[in-house]
């Protein structure tokens, strides 16, 4: 099995910033792409940001300009650097990783939500 755990959420007021965390563990043999996705209350989750094993990176166009995926493959950790940040950003962020595991069974796994509120 693959665990994925968020941390670094918040209240943070109307133009703050917050930085997520998602670190991976357990039965990884390796990572392809890393994802935020974000679920406000009354909508549908929806993608946040990509970011792909050689980095290369895709927004959605409500957060272009003001977050920034990245990656330390070393940790197994994906961050969303949130900056300029505004009530509509409030909602659940989940982490999600796909990749292949150490039976070489592909998998794509989800950690349990964090809370992001902006408000002031």
């Amino acid at each position: 099995q693959v665990q994925l755990v968020e941390s670094g959420g918040g209240l943070v007021q109307p133009g703050g910033s917050l930085r997520l965390s998602c670190a991976a563990s357990g039965r990884i043999f390796s990572i392809n792409a890393m994802r935020w996705y974000r679920q406000a209350p009354g909508k549908q989750r929806e993608l946040v940001a990509t970011i792909t094993s050689s980095g290369n990176t895709n927004y959605a166009d409500s957060v272009k300009g003001r977050f920034t995926i990245s990656r330390d493959n070393a940790k197994n950790t994906v961050y969303l650097q949130m900056n300029s940040l505004k009530p509509t950003d409030t909602a659940v962020y989940y982490c999600n990783a796909a990749g292949i595991d150490d039976s070489s069974r592909y998998y794509t796994n989800w950690g349990p939500g964090i809370q992001v509120t902006v408000a002031s």
